[in-house]
């Protein structure tokens, strides 16, 4: 058996490899354009009062009642996009703190709601609030292009900003679940796909006018099918359902 000392001379005695140092990159982190941490402000407090209209409550009351009442915490969801769209598109401090009121939940709990889901905006909005989708299918299909084309359209403003009339905001979303008509976008709740600079600024004017677009694809599509024209199932389908009794066919 190998004494230690002599298993070290021959370890020493061992050519060794160079050693290659491994690089560390990085990645530039980019802000951003959403607020996580409450600020009080003129605008933003908790003295600010707010509470749901008659008719809003009435819609509160009949949510809440789809839930057993132990687990009514289980519409904060709804009731904050309630409280959000009567305080003209954002959620207030105010409006959480109503919203854990009524549905006798910690403050905490609301907040925490509020600030993980992106369709809650914590601060003021525009008349007029798009996003635009660019995410990898939207990206391929030039929503830069399209992101830059709002920008530019909308006096220079950038994700995050509103127009000095209040009329848009601009932010930038992932994908909003319309990739086959990509690139998209939405505004308020309606959705922009098959876009083009050209109507892109079409929409945009549209709105600014007050009026309402046509919503789904700008392209002449539909929907979502074939833009090059069908190139599937173009025969009589052949099989059983050739032999299928008259009120069937």
């Amino acid at each position: 058996m190998l004494s230690l000392p002599r298993v070290a001379r021959l370890l020493a005695a061992v050519p060794r490899r160079a050693v290659i140092a491994r690089p560390i990159s990085t990645a530039q982190p980019r802000r951003s354009d959403a607020l996580f941490v409450h600020r009080d402000t003129p605008y933003n407090n908790p003295s600010i009062p707010f509470e749901f209209t008659l008719e809003n409550m009435k819609q509160a009351e009949e949510i809440i009642s789809h839930y057993p009442k132990q687990y009514k915490k289980a519409a904060v969801i709804p009731l904050l996009d309630l409280g959000q769209r009567q305080n003209k598109g954002w959620t207030s401090i105010s409006v959480m703190n109503y919203v854990a009121k009524l549905l006798e939940m910690p403050p905490m709990r609301v907040y925490e709601v509020a600030t993980f889901y992106t369709m809650f905006n914590r601060s003021p909005i525009g008349t007029n609030f798009v996003q635009v989708c660019t995410t990898t299918p939207c990206m391929l299909c030039g929503s830069t292009n399209i992101l830059n084309t709002v920008s530019e359209h909308l006096g220079g403003i950038k994700p995050g900003e509103t127009t000095k009339d209040g009329k848009f905001t601009l932010i930038e979303v992932e994908c909003q679940g319309a990739c086959s008509n990509a690139p998209m976008m939405v505004i308020n709740d309606d959705f922009y796909e098959d876009l083009t600079p050209e109507s892109t600024r079409k929409i945009l004017d549209a709105f600014a006018k007050g009026e309402k677009p046509k919503v789904g694809p700008q392209s002449g599509r539909k929907t979502s099918e074939n833009s090059a024209g069908l190139t599937s199932l173009t025969t009589k389908p052949y099989g059983p359902g050739e032999h299928c009794s008259p009120e069937f066919s």
